[in-house]
């Protein structure tokens, strides 16, 4: 049973995931709230293991509410939820710490798919914004302190593949390699970047332009 909180503003949007997540088989709803003011104590009463949300919310948004959790629960899995193409607001998101990000839109099947996957380690995307993370990897502007970390070519591959929202599935797919060769190369790269999570790699991969 993966136990999902709802961190939305539109009340009839906040109403229809309520009812989505809790009307379905193996997910449970543990909480719905309206905007972050109590952010803390609202996951520490809920314990879920995955928050939905959404980017734009009064006060406290869903950005600075991502690197509030994260600093207090880091292997919370964050889930964005944006109506946005806004590359700084999806960069930002990803800096702070969230795991994955899925467009408004995106169907209701969709949505438990990508929750289902952030649970179990992938780092879910919607297409149109993983193009978009990667447009704004490319775009960045060159530093002349660009670090490689002693990354081999393999390394930098897999960490690609993760900037792209890879599950280790995925990743072992794409590279011909078994899954546990993936956390092998996976660990490596954490221990080489100074990092402990996915999303950690990625911002400071996209950061220090690594890939």
């Amino acid at each position: 049973m993966i136990k999902v909180a709802i961190f939305e503003d539109n009340r009839s949007l906040l109403e229809g995931l309520t009812a989505m997540i809790g009307g379905t088989p193996g997910f449970v709803c543990v909480g719905a709230f309206p905007n972050c003011n109590n952010l803390l104590k609202n996951i520490s009463h809920a314990k879920p293991d995955v928050i939905l949300m959404d980017i734009e919310m009064p006060g406290i948004n869903g950005i600075e509410a991502v690197a509030l959790i994260k600093e207090e629960y880091p292997e919370m899995k964050i889930l964005m939820e944006t109506i946005f193409d806004d590359d700084e607001k999806i960069f930002n998101s990803i800096c702070a710490g969230a795991e994955g990000y899925i467009l408004k839109h995106t169907s209701p099947a969709e949505i438990l798919e990508a929750i289902e996957e952030i649970y179990e380690g992938g780092s879910p995307m919607t297409p149109s914004i993983a193009n978009r993370v990667l447009k704004m990897v490319k775009a960045r502007p060159e530093t002349g302190n660009k670090e490689s970390f002693d990354l081999t070519d393999r390394e930098k591959e897999i960490l690609t593949c993760l900037v792209k929202g890879m599950s280790y599935k995925m990743v072992a797919d794409t590279c011909f390699i078994s899954i546990e060769t993936v956390n092998v190369h996976i660990k490596n790269i954490y221990r080489k970047l100074q990092v402990h999570s996915k999303s950690e790699a990625v911002a400071k991969a996209i950061k220090g332009r690594i890939v």
